[in-house]
């Protein structure tokens, strides 16, 4: 009898083996079918037979970008783990040499957009260690995944077409496309849809040069700042200090007020002492994960938001933002 359960397993695990098999050949299958579908889409705004040649050469679906999706830091770190692994004493250091390097650009592009050099530097430095690390993903094929995926399709298969219409107008070349695991390019890290909208030909080379031309970086993420509603004479936020018994259904960024509502209440800046005087409107947040860790944020903090969604990343922009100007 045992050896006949061992027929049979062995039976089980070669049927199991032939179902797999079917069912990945099926799954290759109709893979093939949605992109020949995203072509024909695609050709039909306008895209050339010869980018959608070059850009979907050897593209496949990637089961890793699929797996990277799913772990956001927001999940699967804590606030402070992520500030202190984001914005350590060398990020630092070599922010405050990159805003030394490059004032002359910094200036002139803050002068156009009304963007303090220190917020630039601070999306630069967060976003790619100040263009050292863009991504090695190729954009087309991290788009073409995510947008066959069935979580945000429709805004990723957007993203896609957008990026083959950046090939075809000449700004790079697809083997050059090459970015984060979301389909974020260049040193400012932008998606093809903020490309489109905010990067900018600010050395009038005829190519919006988000890759590798530092003045264009600088006056694209500019750009989107104050496109987005910035403003250049008011700070992001600050750390503060609750009371004991402080009605906790106030600390919501649908709650706005004067900074002396917040005063009249108890609130302080992290060392206990009095918040500004100046009536600047603000929300107080507590990131998920931070132990209770409280801000004050402003109408800047929520421009950064509109760049990146994420808690986490607007308090590391503007946290950064503020070493890059300390002592």
């Amino acid at each position: 009898m045992l050896k006949n359960l061992g027929k049979f397993s062995s039976l089980a695990l070669v049927a199991s083996l032939v179902l797999s098999a079917v069912s990945a050949e099926a799954a290759k299958k109709e893979f093939g079918e949605w992109l020949k579908d995203l072509k024909s889409e695609a050709k039909a705004q306008g895209i050339s037979q010869p980018i959608l040649d070059e850009a979907f050469r050897n593209v496949k679906f990637k089961e890793k970008i699929i797996s990277l999706d799913r772990k956001q830091p927001e999940v699967t770190q804590t606030f402070q783990q992520y500030m202190a692994k984001r914005l350590p004493k060398s990020l630092v250091d070599l922010g405050k040499r990159k805003m030394r390097e490059n004032g002359a650009a910094l200036d002139e592009v803050a002068r156009q957009y009304n963007v303090q050099p220190r917020f630039i530097v601070a999306l630069w430095g967060v976003e790619t260690r100040f263009g050292r690390y863009t991504g090695g993903f190729n954009v087309v094929e991290a788009l073409t995944t995510l947008a066959y995926d069935n979580r945000r399709a429709a805004y990723f298969r957007k993203e896609l077409l957008i990026a083959l219409r950046i090939l075809e107008d000449k700004h790079i070349k697809p083997k050059d496309m090459k970015g984060s695991w979301a389909g974020a390019m260049g040193q400012a890290q932008f998606m093809p849809s903020s490309f489109v909208n905010f990067a900018v030909d600010h050395d009038k080379d005829g190519r919006r040069d988000i890759w590798t031309t530092k003045p264009d970086v600088f006056a694209s993420a500019a750009n989107y700042l104050a496109s987005s509603g910035w403003r250049g004479d008011q700070t992001w936020g600050r750390e503060v200090k609750l009371p004991d018994g402080f009605d906790l259904s106030l600390v919501s960024l649908k709650v706005q007020h004067p900074m002396q509502y917040w005063q009249d209440l108890g609130v302080r800046k992290a060392d206990g002492s009095d918040l500004p005087s100046r009536q600047l409107m603000g929300s107080l947040v507590q990131p998920r994960g931070g132990n209770g860790q409280t801000f004050l944020v402003y109408n800047n903090y929520r421009t950064i938001l509109k760049w990146n969604r994420s808690t986490y990343f607007a308090m590391s922009v503007g946290q950064l933002a503020d070493k890059l100007v300390s002592p």
